[in-house]
């Protein structure tokens, strides 16, 4: 069999093949609302649903119908439910809640914006740093398990996720076991392949109920591998690609025999620990090392461009953004005004690159300052122009700013560059986009802005996007970007305004992987009282 075969293998041979896929997505699963269907997986489907108390949207796991007569799936169902309750950590999936619906059996767990490990790898390599980091969140998760008495047996790129806030979350507990369960298993004679090979140490692969903490922590030394070369091994190891200080941990944490491996997980976390504090370490960074911690350095610092969507009375705010995957030009902020308005700016700089970030950030400086003067919206779009000018530097920015007066129950639209606002009036079938057709600032003045006023009732909806449009050589292409958007927008009319953000966020990257190369930002303004 090739080593390719081999790793396409399933995790559970003889299940998952033909799985059963609902015509209807369900309402409702427990006390769960239901939005969504997020995943088809081998034995289960993943379902977006939203907390009837919290309207916090978290992900419902339910086992196919196909499997509910299948006595040791279920079983092992009802026992990832009942690990993920007791691995109570941050760098675990949480768990909400579980029980049995009329359509089977659910788990409810945190819903993560984020993307699986083995998508990062494939997108771009990590400094060596901030791959040890990931590494040494992922131990630290195993050493949360281990002292429960949890072995996870499936640990790979797949089961990790990288949140938007650069957090990790380790996932999938569907056939992780505890030690005594294990014991039990061998004395009965079982013996089926369960885990991922290309992951697997030689005992789990020999014998799937032979297996210990040791097990893990050879799987953890392969994904270290991974992230520290950049790609995926496929099972294909070799030592020698590793910085000198690193070798020696990983040939440990690898060894073919148990006995030889490190036999505790703390053990092998001290070792990464002081290899990051070495100056063995500062030694044998590369290049590319220096240049992804310069990266990594700019993205954190991005994160004052996307902040926290603000918690304003009557109106619900919600944003979606993966700003963590690639360097993003994109700058949004909101704002409180002394007459009682609120204001919210979404503008991206038509300069790629570091560059742009340099120009969002004296955009920003510039906005904030005149802000706190000027309350007229179209007054404050003028002088932010001419400030831009000013500076005698080829700057220039498109930019949406929106006004909401919730006093008035109407809202000001001014769109400079391609900008466009989607208007969803309460019980609408068809969102309404609006924009005003000005110059995208930083270009000429004086500048006399245009807006475009409508009402802001109870239930009426607002959403911004920002695509990077300057990056769509055509208009094909940017009418592409609207149809995609459109078409989710349509999808997800009726979903609370935090849960459709997400919802249609998901849906745009999904349908092209690509955009995961470009910045993509949405705003989402619903008013609920």
């Amino acid at each position: 069999m090739k080593d390719e075969e081999f790793y396409k293998r399933q995790t559970l041979v003889g299940v998952g093949e033909g799985v059963y896929a609902p015509s209807k997505i369900p309402e409702k699963i427990g006390i769960y609302k239901i939005e969504s269907l997020l995943n088809k997986g081998g034995m289960s489907l993943l379902y977006l649903a939203v907390d009837p108390d919290t309207r916090e949207p978290i992900t419902i796991k339910a086992l196919s119908q196909e499997y509910l007569a299948h006595s040791e799936i279920v079983e092992r169902f009802l026992q990832e439910a009942a690990i993920i309750e007791l691995a109570n950590h941050p760098n675990i999936v949480k768990l909400y809640g579980h029980g049995k619906w009329e359509g089977g059996l659910y788990i409810a767990m945190e819903f993560i914006q984020g993307i699986s490990l083995r998508e990062m790898i494939l997108q771009q390599a990590m400094s060596l740093r901030r791959a040890l980091e990931v590494v040494l969140q992922i131990a630290h998760a195993l050493a949360h398990l281990h002292s429960h008495g949890i072995i996870h047996r499936d640990l790979k790129p797949e089961n990790i996720l990288l949140t938007n806030m650069g957090g990790v979350k380790v996932i999938d507990f569907g056939i992780a076991a505890f030690y005594v369960e294990e014991a039990v298993e061998a004395k009965k004679g079982k013996k089926r392949m369960m885990g991922t090979p290309a992951y697997m140490s030689p005992e789990q692969q020999a014998d799937p109920r032979n297996v210990t903490v040791a097990s893990d922590i050879y799987s953890l030394g392969i994904i270290t591998y991974e992230l520290v070369l950049g790609k995926l091994s496929y099972g294909v190891i070799h030592l020698s690609l590793m910085p000198k200080g690193l070798q020696k941990i990983l040939g440990k944490a690898m060894q073919p025999k148990v006995a030889d491996r490190y036999e505790d997980i703390i053990d092998f976390i001290e070792d990464i620990s002081a290899y990051l504090g070495s100056d063995e370490w500062k030694r044998e960074l590369r290049g590319s090392d220096y240049l992804g911690e310069l990266n990594e350095s700019l993205k954190e610092a991005q994160l004052m461009f996307i902040p926290k969507a603000p918690l304003w009375p009557g109106i619900e705010v919600a944003s979606a953004s993966n700003h963590n995957v690639t360097l993003s030009t994109i700058y949004c902020d909101f704002f409180e005004k002394k007459s009682g308005a609120y204001s919210i700016v979404l503008a991206q700089s038509l300069v790629a690159g570091i560059e742009g970030l340099l120009h969002m950030a004296i955009l920003r400086g510039m906005l904030r300052t005149l802000a706190l003067y000027i309350e007229d919206p179209k007054l404050l779009i003028s002088a932010l122009n001419d400030e831009l000018i000013k500076e005698g530097k080829d700057y220039s920015y498109s930019l949406s700013y929106l006004t909401l007066f919730p006093r008035e129950g109407r809202f000001s639209y001014i769109s400079c560059g391609y900008s466009p606002l989607w208007y969803l009036p309460f019980q609408t079938e068809i969102p309404r986009k609006l924009s005003a057709d000005n110059m995208a600032l930083g270009i000429t003045t004086p500048y006399d802005a245009l807006a475009v006023d409508a009402n802001f009732n109870v239930g009426d909806s607002i959403i911004l996007h920002a695509f990077q449009a300057i990056r769509s050589i055509s208009v094909f292409d940017i009418e592409s970007d609207e149809s995609e958007f459109l078409e989710a927008l349509k999808e997800n009319r009726y979903l609370p305004s935090k849960t459709q953000v997400e919802a249609i966020f998901r849906k745009i990257v999904k349908k092209e992987k690509e955009h995961f190369e470009r910045p993509i930002t949405l705003i989402g303004l619903e008013r609920i009282s």
